[in-house]
């Protein structure tokens, strides 16, 4: 997740990338800033030169994660302006899937993972988590409504209401993944989350490629 060559990375993203690393295998409270500073190679006292405790640096690092991964998504807005909204749903469909298999990667998400893990004991990672999740939200049901604007639904339904249901699918099966020894069924999953969306427009006879049905008048 580094942008710059690792003698250039400054000591606090050293730590707050250790602690992404860490706690995307193990948890929040199975990470200790002991294990931090050892993976990022710095000295406890460099921790506490940045971070008054590991709940900042959980804060920091799923701020990170959430940056992240609205980064990864964003990719979908890259293509042409005049592109069919559709297709930039596809689009980040398979920046999706392309996540999820990605060779020897933990198919998890560190939002997902600090929702279930600490929402009960935690209130600033709770709150960190729930803005994380609703972003990512507003996101998808922007492309959504873009989508209205121009694709005429076969039966009018609520952009917001549909996104947070394409977000519990993704949650949902990341959390599957992890118990399952491949990708499969995560993949499998966005494929089912795409035919969904694409029949909220075009009904059971949606195109192979969005943007071939009818227009709204």
């Amino acid at each position: 997740m580094s942008r710059v060559k690792e003698g250039q990375i400054p000591t606090r993203e050293k730590l707050v990338d250790a602690a992404v690393r860490l706690m995307l295998k193990r948890g929040f409270v199975a990470t200790g800033v002991d294990d931090v500073c050892a993976e990022a190679g710095v000295t406890k006292g460099a921790f506490f030169h940045y971070f008054k405790s590991k709940e900042d640096i959980g804060v920091a690092a799923l701020q990170r994660w959430a940056d992240f991964g609205m980064a990864l998504y964003a990719e979908a807005e890259r293509l042409d302006i005049s592109a069919d909204p559709l297709v930039r749903v596809h689009k980040m469909l398979d920046i999706m899937t392309g996540f999820a298999q990605q060779p020897e990667e933990c198919v998890c998400c560190l939002v997902g993972m600090f929702a279930q893990e600490m929402s009960f004991t935690n209130e600033h990672l709770r709150e960190g988590s729930a803005k994380a999740l609703a972003d990512w939200t507003s996101y998808v049901a922007k492309l959504l409504q873009e989508a209205k604007d121009i694709h005429k639904p076969v039966a009018d339904f609520d952009v917001e209401g549909v996104a947070w249901f394409l977000n519990s699918i993704w949650q949902g099966s990341m959390l599957i993944g992890k118990t399952q020894p491949d990708s499969t069924v995560v993949v499998q999953n966005l494929r089912y989350a795409r035919d969904y969306v694409d029949s909220l427009f075009f009904g059971s006879k949606a195109p192979e490629k969005a943007g071939q049905g009818k227009k709204a008048s």
